[in-house]
């Protein structure tokens, strides 16, 4: 496998998409353009009249070895709604048709991978997937456009655009088992927190109390989530913690069951339920309460990490 790779990211607007990519650390160069087109050659007039079946995306080049295929497309649809067609925020057009485009066969098997997990989760999911087979670079003034233009229009919020830049966790590690493993690997309750996002009892579960210096991971596929560092004793009743190692292992999704409006939390690779996150509670460090299903997650202490593959993380502690 190559050490730089390309890949072609359509996710609404090409200004946001760029800025985003371009803060990922691994990432060599990106640029806005137009992909799959009935022409070869494009203008933004021409894309806009809805005639060329083009969409807006971008040509990411990366290093393979600093950051992989798989954490890039987890990074991309942390900021679309897949669950649209056609649309993405205030934009309206087939040119904002969200998809991923590929460049050969092992990059569109990674492709599906990630897809596969991603659309467990969606109730409703259009993003395409396709080899890519044309692609034109936009005009000059759309190229870093953000960059250039700081109080520009843009989809996606400065906070996923840190967080992006943040990423320290590589999703390519990690990969979720079929539901058959899933079944045979975990008890009843795991698998029914989370798969069936079901929840433990209050004050049910040990790792409410503890207290032990080391790592909580993913049950399912070990994708490594919070430390003890940022756990704290909580009266919810069960294990809290003030923020995870990487915002970007953790999905978010609007809850409104139990006549209750909240914030689902579920893993990145894994899309494993894992609890909910609540914001102003007075008995968090900073205000951030990660309320966390102990059936959900796995304990690594700290004198295992290493043996256990985990052992970059050990600077976490210092």
């Amino acid at each position: 496998m190559n050490k730089e790779s390309e890949i072609y990211l359509a996710g609404g607007c090409f200004w946001g998409m760029e800025k985003l990519m371009s803060s990922i650390p691994g990432v060599i160069s990106v640029t806005s353009g137009y992909a799959n087109g009935n022409k070869s050659d494009l203008t933004y007039r021409e894309v806009c009249s809805g005639t060329t079946h083009a969409r807006e995306a971008v040509h990411v080049l990366f290093d393979r070895e600093k950051v992989s295929l798989e954490t890039l497309l987890y990074a991309f649809f942390a900021v679309i709604d897949p669950s649209a067609r056609n649309r993405q925020g205030n934009d309206v057009g087939e040119q904002y048709q969200t998809g991923v485009y590929y460049e050969n066969e092992e990059d569109a098997r990674i492709c599906e991978k990630v897809f596969r997990t991603v659309r467990d989760r969606e109730p409703v999911f259009f993003t395409e997937l396709k080899p890519i087979e044309s692609f034109c670079e936009a005009e000059d003034y759309h190229q870093r456009y953000l960059e250039k233009n700081p109080g520009g229009y843009c989809h996606i919020s400065p906070k996923k655009i840190r967080e992006a830049a943040g990423i320290r966790i590589d999703a390519a590690g990690y990969t979720k088992p079929s539901d058959e493993e899933i079944r045979k690997t975990l008890t009843p309750e795991q698998y029914h927190v989370t798969q069936e996002e079901g929840t433990e009892p209050a004050f049910s579960h040990p790792y409410g109390q503890q207290d032990k210096k080391g790592l909580y991971v993913d049950v399912v596929t070990g994708e490594p989530l919070f430390t003890s560092m940022d756990k704290y004793r909580s009266s919810c009743g069960w294990p809290a913690f003030s923020k995870p190692i990487d915002e970007n292992v953790l999905v978010q999704h609007e809850d409104r069951s139990c006549c209750l409006l909240r914030t689902e939390i579920k893993s990145r690779v894994g899309g494993s339920h894992l609890g909910h996150v609540f914001y102003d509670d007075p008995e968090a460090p900073g205000g951030t309460h990660y309320c966390i299903d102990g059936a959900s997650i796995r304990f690594v202490p700290f004198e295992k990490m290493e043996e256990e593959g985990y052992g970059d993380l050990k600077e976490l502690f210092r």
